[in-house]
């Protein structure tokens, strides 16, 4: 298909010397430079121009650990259709220096565009397999630009550079720089609008045979607006949406980001967020808010879990209800503060001394983040009890475009229950669900009832006796186990029965579900069915395990000492299903979909799989995906 490539866009508002351009239905472009250039900006503006076009978007991106900073890529998928994975491999290259290059080059697909600035990339000139096109982009900047800013707006000269080569819509980007700076001094705003300017003006001659325009349908009248943003902005809205107007947290990556949020928005509300000195205070606050009747929230990554496992078991005691977000990173110890594992599972579910049981749920997009926090509050103030939401670092800082949520029939305005307890109010019963009263709470008895981290009767009274304290830990356990019944039916996407299920939790949703219909072409009758209730599982997940041959469990942890990852290694206590097999890595990257096409294919001894047109043989992946 081809078209001419819009001049109504043109900035200075004159028409741009036409060029042949090609229509295609998804472009994966991957930004790579250092942390100080703005390429997630650059990235976060395409998303949201994207999500602001009814298009479908996903983004994935690294950044360095340290605090000066280092090599760091954003690479974005943008376009029209189902879009649940970032890419594979990409079909635009932007390397702005020479490291760049040359660490990101094998990401490019044959057939792909290099596009480098010139002034600090050399790419190897007997590389045919891409077209290279040099730009002097540092240096162009400096001289659209100029004075004191010198390079700083090369960013969105990129920017500039994009927009022309996909004629994307220039009023919205423009619109788009203004939002982001708008805050800022007139001279920055200003600035961003001349570099940008200076890269879409780039002469079309020397772009020519790298000129495409991405196909965008129109909306359906009945479409609802779209929301673009991250998954731990998503999450923190989930949570004001579901009523949480306290919480406290210490700052940790990459955590951070909704704890901010949340002290930015929470007064908004009525409500309050404390940062507090260190982990353990967090938590204790944050259960001071719940004691008081008011549903809180604190979070951290591994590490400041770890710190709140004592309170924790507290909460669980005391039957406080509580939501912690823990948004997971590599570990142990400080491990890879910036990079994706899923690691913290077992800490989630088991992470306590003693028998402490918990809800643990696990979104697997950046709109599920949204819902999930909702179902989590849901949870805990119906079942007084602690929920664990674990999310990662790929779905925090991931950015997708998904359908605007209904607020008026989602918004929750949760106050505390101060109505009056007649006589025979206990807080604990045994024949009951545990319902406490918030002080100020008028008691009939004329005595309120005790709350602490100690074994109690059903008034909250410490006690030492054995057979209350059986009958009071089998009342946590069958509460927790209770909750499985709320849970909606899982959904299997694929064959419904068949050779494989592949089974994921969080961020792998996307590539997973990619990786079946790629499957699927080759003959196999695959299905993929996501967890996202943890623990306690799903009771229709067992049902589904009998309809197929093998099952293999994708997940980004180690295959520890017995040969299975986390939640593999769950599955099988549970169900103890021979068929339950393990796929895992450690290298602090999300699964790619021809990853995982090739390790499944590894996996059960199949030297090659095709797929249509296609052959993805164990050593290479596709082309282009």
């Amino acid at each position: 298909m081809v078209s001419l490539n819009s001049s109504s866009n043109n900035p200075e508002g004159t028409p741009a010397k036409a060029a042949p351009s090609r229509t295609l239905n998804d472009v994966v472009i991957r930004l790579a430079g250092n942390s100080q250039d703005g390429i997630q900006a650059v990235g976060g503006f395409l998303a949201r121009l994207a999500g602001r076009s009814a298009q479908e978007v996903m983004t994935y991106m690294t950044i360095p650990s340290t605090i000066s900073g280092g090599p760091s890529i954003f690479q974005v998928r943008m376009g029209t259709g189902d879009i649940l994975s970032a890419g594979d491999r990409a079909d635009v290259l932007v390397a702005f220096y020479q490291h760049s290059y040359e660490s990101h080059r094998a990401a490019l697909r044959p057939g792909g565009i290099l596009l480098y600035d010139s002034d600090h990339v050399q790419p190897n000139p007997d590389d045919k397999e891409v077209t290279a096109v040099g730009v002097p982009m540092t240096s162009a900047t400096v001289e659209a630009v100029g004075g004191s800013s010198k390079e700083k707006g090369k960013n969105i000269y990129v920017l500039g550079l994009l927009a022309r080569m996909f004629d994307l819509n220039v009023p919205k980007l423009t619109t788009l720089i203004k939002e982001r700076f708008g805050g800022k001094n007139e001279d920055i705003v200003r600035n961003a609008l001349l570099a940008f300017d200076a890269g879409y003006a780039y002469p079309s001659e020397n772009l020519r045979n790298c000129l495409y325009r991405l196909d965008q349908p129109a909306p359906a009248p009945d479409a609802r607006p779209q929301v673009t943003t991250d998954g731990n902005t998503a999450l923190t809205y989930g949570l004001i949406t579901a009523g949480v107007r306290y919480g406290a947290g210490y700052p940790i990556t990459p955590w951070s980001s909704i704890m901010e949020t949340l002290r930015t928005e929470l007064p908004k509300y009525g409500g309050i967020f404390v940062q507090c000195e260190d982990e353990i205070a967090a938590v204790s606050t944050a259960l001071g808010f719940s004691y008081a009747g008011n549903l809180a929230i604190t979070g951290s990554s591994g590490p400041g879990l770890s710190l709140k496992a004592e309170a924790l078991g507290w909460a669980v005691m005391a039957e406080i209800p509580l939501i912690v977000v823990n948004v997971q990173r590599g570990g142990p110890s400080t491990g890879l503060p910036t990079n994706i594992e899923q690691s913290d599972l077992m800490q989630a579910i088991y992470g306590s001394h003693g028998d402490a049981p918990r809800v643990v749920l696990a979104p697997k997009t950046v709109e599920d983040c949204y819902y999930t926090a909702i179902e989590a509050a849901k949870i805990a103030r119906e079942f007084s009890t602690l929920v664990i939401i674990l999310t990662d670092q790929a779905l925090a800082t991931r950015i997708e475009a998904f359908d605007e949520p209904d607020l008026p029939k989602l918004m929750i305005e949760a106050k505390p229950d101060l109505s009056p307890r007649d006589a025979s109010f206990k807080p604990y019963p045994l024949d009951g669900m545990t319902r406490h009263a918030p002080p100020g709470s008028v008691m009939g008895s004329g005595k309120y009832p005790t709350v602490s981290g100690l074994e109690h009767d059903e008034l909250g009274h410490p006690t030492a006796n054995p057979a209350l304290h059986s009958k009071m830990t089998a009342k946590r356990r069958e509460k927790v186990k209770a909750v499985a019944a709320t849970y909606p039916a899982p959904e299997v996407f694929g064959d419904q029965t068949g050779d494989l299920l592949l089974v994921g939790w969080g961020c792998t949703y996307g590539p997973i579900h990619e990786a079946v219909e790629r499957l699927q072409a080759s003959g196999l009758k695959v299905g993929h069915v996501h967890v996202r209730h943890i623990h306690p599982l799903n009771p229709g997940l067992e049902a589904i395990f009998a309809r197929y041959k093998q099952i293999r469990v994708i997940e980004i942890n180690d295959e520890g000492l017995y040969g299975y990852g986390q939640l593999a290694t769950l599955l099988r206590a549970r169900y103890c299903n021979p068929a339950i097999g393990s796929i895992t890595k450690t290298d602090g990257l999300t699964f790619r979909v021809s990853e995982i096409v090739e390790l499944v294919a590894k996996n059960l001894g199949i030297s090659s799989i095709k797929t249509g047109a296609r052959k993805f043989s164990v050593l290479a992946g596709p082309d282009r995906q």
